[in-house]
């Protein structure tokens, strides 16, 4: 299993841009469930399903105009 942990910026409390919307949208679209917390947002699956869903939120992300993705993945 894999926990992806990963902050979008510009971040505005309350106010999400496209940036960060589409890339949970990229997310939910591989089938896992996103949890959105007030210091950054999480994933969790196995490898498989883990990994693809990143790279389509990385490219959400930037191609919504994305200043900055920060990234943390634990492997369980």
């Amino acid at each position: 299993m894999i926990t992806a942990e990963f902050t979008i910026e510009p971040f505005v409390d309350g106010d999400p841009g496209p940036h960060v919307q589409e890339a949970i949208e990229a997310i939910e679209a591989t089938g896992l469930t996103v949890e959105v917390g007030p210091f950054g947002t999480a994933i969790t699956g196995d490898q498989a399903a883990v990994l693809p869903a990143i790279e389509a939120m990385l490219q959400a992300a930037v191609n919504n105009g994305a200043t900055r993705v920060s990234l943390q993945l634990e492997m369980n």
